[in-house]
């Protein structure tokens, strides 16, 4: 089969899920090593990137006639995991106690609803702020309420598969802008708007604001984003 190139919105489990693989399959695929490489990560794909696709290979299982069976397939659903967090010094207007200084806290215990896809489901968070559900691998957008029907209540849209890597300008705004650090459209150019957020974000998490995208930052906003 020739290479698939990726769309926006893509990730190898979508991709894989369309065309009757496991993700790991074609992660691991020998053709896909330079892919593997670049990316290091299979759910953050670049539109544009190639990824190989092996011919499917039949596979035979044994039954008795005149009975039913159940096969289900492996690898579904995929995963969503989103984690809420509040900023310190938020936390310290709220309060009015001391919160130790650029320290982001969980918000625990938090009741939400989330739609994927028009699917809905309810719940709260944990205790580290973490939500986590399963999911189509080929979903494509998702709503997350938070506090819903009272005067607290946000609503935050999510465009799944839509993160760039880090390498890229866009991936970098991508990031800011999860994280609270607006920097505008993440258009892949270093505005103003960014190198401020930059700024901002290299001071709250012990680096030496400067603006720029060096490697340093971009580990960080990696670990921090935990994608």
């Amino acid at each position: 089969m020739p290479d698939y190139i990726v769309k926006p919105g893509d990730c190898t489990d979508s991709i894989a899920y369309e065309h009757g693989f496991f993700w790991e399959t074609l992660w691991n695929h020998a053709d896909n090593n330079e892919l593997k490489t670049a990316r290091n990560n299979p759910n953050v794909l670049l539109a544009g990137d190639r990824v190989a696709i092996p011919p499917l290979r039949e596979k035979e299982e044994t039954g008795a006639t005149e009975k039913r069976h159940r096969f289900r397939r492996r690898g579904v659903p995929a995963k969503l995991r989103v984690r809420i967090l509040k900023e310190a010094l938020e936390e310290h207007q709220e309060t009015g106690q001391n919160a130790r200084p650029h320290e982001p806290r969980p918000r625990a215990n938090i009741p939400y609803v989330l739609d994927i896809d028009g699917n809905f489901t309810s719940g709260k968070t944990n205790a580290e702020g973490w939500i986590e559900h399963s999911m189509p691998p080929n979903a494509k957008q998702a709503r997350l309420i938070l506090e819903p029907s009272t005067p607290n209540e946000v609503i935050m849209p999510f465009r799944l598969g839509h993160l760039d890597p880090v390498s890229e300008i866009s991936g970098i705004q991508h990031r800011l802008n999860n994280m609270g650090f607006p920097c505008g459209p993440a258009n892949g150019v270093l505005t103003p708007d960014t190198r401020e957020a930059l700024r901002r974000f290299q001071a709250q998490y012990g680096l030496r604001p400067t603006g720029e995208p060096d490697d340093a930052t971009r580990a960080k906003l990696v670990e921090r984003h935990a994608s």
